[in-house]
């Protein structure tokens, strides 16, 4: 592409959000460009989750019999393995329509899945190995942040890791959607309101035998809490360390954490006897939970993790991200077709959409912080422990224990959201 060219609207990140809020408004007829500073989508993401509304959006988009052809596993229910035993926690089963379970599928094949979907229409362009860098502003071409935006900066960039080439593409209205560390929201000055989380992540991955249960797992056992998924031939595991304990912990060496997880785990023990093979197998998620009070600016719209940064609690960061683009699109398209500049005071609609839904879901992620997570690293404090392995479960797992019908409740909470969006008809095929 050639410097100073024009679009309607900028859409910086192909994530999940910023591919969905593309084709569904290349689908309104709105001439959109999504730019992606990967060549392609094959990285490791961690966030392979795929919820029941998603699975409805792709129903109504025509995408559901390509999406079922990919490769997956499927969720029906949650549970945790307490030293009181076992707990269910939710039943996506008990959901009513034809997706009452999570899809896991490999990130980059829905994102490829969408892109190729989106290159069908004429007014949907996809920069690959476009990283945008900067804003455009009207004062003065890009320099002052007090003026409307009025398009991005990018650069090219080689799989060789040098910047290329610096480009500027005007647009109308330019969307945020290039995750939790923004470079758009922070070269516009938005400053999100952090909320404090007790824990990091250690991701990594451990062998998985036929024999071994299906689903997704929590063991909590005396100060330890390990999250299990299943893929298939392997466990995707998810180790929660205190936040900021990471170098400390590693400075034991992958020995010790490998002592940990027998002990965690004895069933496994066979297999954490040289699983993860070192700490560069393990990688940490620095866990973040923030929330911009304003998602918008003359000219920019910030949506998904740019917006609001999600705990992996309840693994709801891209759904609700989706969900996000989905209004966003139904929102904006009107003001968009009517041409020239989309009012502030549309933008402002798409935030008071999806903002109660948010302050919710991060309202029970800091429940869960606190109450459960929290409470399970403290290993200093003797009571603590105890309500991790004491004989009797906490009130919350026997009421569910007691009350099966009730576990459909946080399976509607993490599978479908408090403000599930579905597909405009103009989107539809």
């Amino acid at each position: 592409m050639a410097a100073n060219e024009r679009t309607r609207v900028a859409i910086a990140g192909g994530g999940p959000a910023g591919m969905f809020l593309g084709l569904l408004l290349a689908r309104g007829g709105i001439d959109v460009t999504v730019l992606e500073k990967h060549a392609d989508f094959l990285r490791d993401f961690r966030g392979d989750t795929v919820h029941p509304s998603t699975l409805t959006l792709l129903d109504e988009l025509g995408l559901g019999p390509a999406f079922a052809a990919l490769p997956q596993r499927k969720i029906t229910w949650v549970g945790a393995d307490l030293d009181s035993g076992p707990a269910q926690l939710g039943d996506l089963s008990l959901l009513h329509g034809p997706h009452n379970y999570i899809a896991l599928v490999p990130q980059w094949d829905l994102l490829e899945l969408l892109a190729d979907a989106a290159s069908r229409e004429p007014t949907f362009t996809l920069l690959r190995q476009a990283e945008v860098t900067g804003l455009l502003r009207a004062d003065d071409g890009g320099t002052d942040r007090g003026g409307r935006v009025t398009g991005v900066v990018w650069r090219e960039r080689p799989t060789s890791g040098e910047l290329g080439t610096e480009h500027r593409l005007e647009a109308d209205l330019v969307v945020a959607c290039d995750g939790r560390g923004s470079a758009v929201r922070a070269a516009a000055g938005l400053e999100p309101a952090a909320f404090g989380v007790p824990m990091d992540v250690w991701w990594f991955r451990l062998p998985r035998e036929p024999a071994d249960p299906e689903g997704a797992l929590g063991r909590i056992h005396r100060g330890q809490f390990l999250i299990m998924i299943d893929r298939g031939d392997y466990w995707q595991c998810g180790y929660l360390i205190r936040k900021g304990a990471d170098a400390m912990l590693r400075a034991d060496g992958i020995g010790a954490f490998r002592g940990r997880l027998a002990e965690l785990l004895p069933w496994l023990a066979g297999r954490t006897a040289e699983a993860p093979p070192s700490f560069d197998d393990v990688k940490l998620l620095d866990v973040r939970l923030d929330r911009l009070p304003r998602w918008h600016f003359p000219g920019l719209l910030v949506i998904g993790d740019a917006a609001h940064a999600m705990s992996p609690v309840g693994g709801v960061g891209i759904n609700l991200a989706v969900q996000d683009a989905v209004a966003a699109a139904r929102i904006l398209r009107p003001a968009l077709l009517r041409g020239g500049q989309v009012p502030e005071t549309v933008l402002q609609s798409v935030q008071r959409r999806r903002w109660w839904p948010t302050v919710l879901i991060q309202g029970f992620q800091q429940l869960a912080h606190r109450g459960v997570v929290g409470r399970v690293l403290d290993e200093n404090a003797a009571h603590q422990q105890n309500w991790a392995s004491a004989a009797r479960q906490p009130l919350p797992l026997r009421v569910l224990d007691a009350l099966p019908a009730l576990r459909v409740l946080p399976a509607r909470l993490v599978g479908i959201g408090p403000l599930p969006e579905h597909a405009p008809s103009w989107a539809r095929r």
